[in-house]
């Protein structure tokens, strides 16, 4: 890690915990911050914050109190959940501190470059393929950010010759000012986490600083079928890299609906590839781009594209049971997720839906279910997706508890043939911590009818 003395003697507040508060006090700390940590959970319930007392540093927890602001902090490094409206956050910046997100910090730190992967939907598929592919490709990469260990970890150990493939939500890139990754990327936009942000124009924003510091020097690989995306694209200062399923693009990647292509260089068959649905079409050509501006050779990046099969959680395969085919989709918190994850089935689907109520409607949802069955559903939209499936001429729905009773349920309505699908529309927090927590009582739901 580069040594740096930005902080030495600084007065730095920690706001909210979890594995990135965690990250970034102990990094503070080794780099000679005065910290101070505040966490709304009470010490007796904190393990985490009873370690870093443990070091040395300040902690108060069981709230944040807005008083904590007159000590004189020089900085704030925010857990990226707590939404700027909160008073803390507001209160601190009407005192003119700066406030930024963890990434921030690992990014001062690294020896090594960053591919950043951001979009409302498929980071998480695209950040692993890029991951993958390098790995193959011999290049060295770590993981770091939402689907691997925090970046501030990462950076500590990386040297120059790894690089951090690193996925970024928009409430971490609202927390940066110098972060510049070699290559970014941008998967889609669409609106969402509107309740956290509370307007489109915030969140388009947001997801923009993945680009903002870059220059003729970086590469920005984004959505070129999207017209939001393109323009962002074409307003970067960093070199524009297009990928699309619909058209050529001579500086990016394509496909002609057989095979694909990195700048008019055949890759691979279509057919070849064994991940499924066309919404997964578009997070493997940004990852091909990825791979192919870091000097991945073409063999690796088949071997992964012929063997990768999908992340936990995301459109899942489980297997197969009395010929009907299970499949994870627990990462699918808003409707577009769930939409994207029906189409890449043909055959006939039970789906299992439902989760936590943000007010919104699911009319979007009915083109989508042309090929469902039946609806299973739980939680609090559970009436919302059933006057819905209802809208859409479905004949059988079924209202269960949770995730575990709809397994069985949806197996005694399932067919030969059949597929039966997990994929919630909806964000878990109304029955479950999180969609892992989630994900995983579905996995062990379709264990047990083995």
């Amino acid at each position: 890690m580069r040594e740096i003395v930005e902080y030495v003697h600084k007065k730095i507040l920690v706001l909210g915990l979890a594995k990135s508060g965690v990250g970034a006090a102990n990094l503070l700390h080794r780099l000679g911050a005065f910290v101070t940590v505040n966490d709304y959970k009470p010490l007796s319930e904190n393990p985490e914050a009873q370690g870093l007392l443990e070091q040395g540093m300040t902690v108060i927890c069981g709230g944040h109190p807005i008083e904590l602001l007159d000590e004189g902090f020089e900085l704030i490094v925010k857990n990226p959940g707590i939404p700027y409206h909160n008073e803390m956050i507001q209160t601190a910046m009407e005192k003119g501190i700066p406030i930024i997100t963890e990434v921030e910090l690992a990014y001062q730190i690294s020896e090594a470059p960053f591919i950043a992967i951001t979009g409302t939907n498929g980071k998480t598929t695209t950040t692993t393929l890029i991951f993958e592919m390098l790995k193959a490709g011999n290049k060295s990469p770590l993981i770091a950010g939402n689907i691997g260990t925090v970046a501030s970890e990462v950076a500590q150990v990386a040297t120059d010759k790894n690089t951090i493939v690193i996925e970024l939500s928009s409430f971490q890139l609202m927390g940066i000012s110098t972060f510049k990754p070699k290559i970014a990327v941008l998967t889609n936009l669409y609106d969402a986490h509107l309740d956290y942000h509370g307007a489109r124009s915030e969140y388009w924003g947001a997801k923009a600083n993945i680009t903002k510091n870059q220059g003729s020097e970086e590469y920005f690989i984004v959505n070129g079928d999207q017209e939001s995306t393109r323009e962002m694209g074409l307003n970067s200062n960093a070199v524009f890299v297009p990928f699309s399923t619909t058209s050529v693009e001579s500086s990016g990647a394509y496909t002609d609906g057989e095979y694909l292509y990195f700048k008019s260089e055949k890759i691979i068959a279509l057919s070849d590839i064994v991940l499924p649905g066309s919404h997964n079409l578009e997070n493997i050509l940004s990852a091909v781009s990825a791979a192919k501006l870091t000097d991945v050779s073409n063999e690796a990046i088949i071997q992964v594209l012929t063997t990768f099969t999908g992340v936990k959680h995301r459109l899942q395969y489980l297997g197969e049971i009395e010929g009907r085919k299970f499949y994870n989709d627990s990462k699918a918190t808003n409707i577009l997720a769930t939409e994207k994850a029906l189409t890449a089935f043909k055959k006939p689907t039970v789906l299992l839906a439902g989760g936590l109520d943000r007010g919104n409607g699911f009319d979007e949802l009915i083109p989508a279910l042309e090929n469902v069955k039946a609806v299973v559903t739980f939680g609090q939209t559970a009436p919302k997706i059933e006057e819905v499936a209802s809208k859409a001429g479905i004949k059988t729905i079924i209202h269960v508890d949770n995730v575990e009773k709809a397994v069985p349920v949806a197996f005694k309505h399932s067919n030969p043939g059949d597929v039966i699908l997990l994929s919630p529309a909806c964000a878990s927090w109304d029955q479950y911590k999180t969609f892992e927590v989630r994900g995983d009582i579905f996995i062990n739901a379709v264990h047990k009818l083995k």
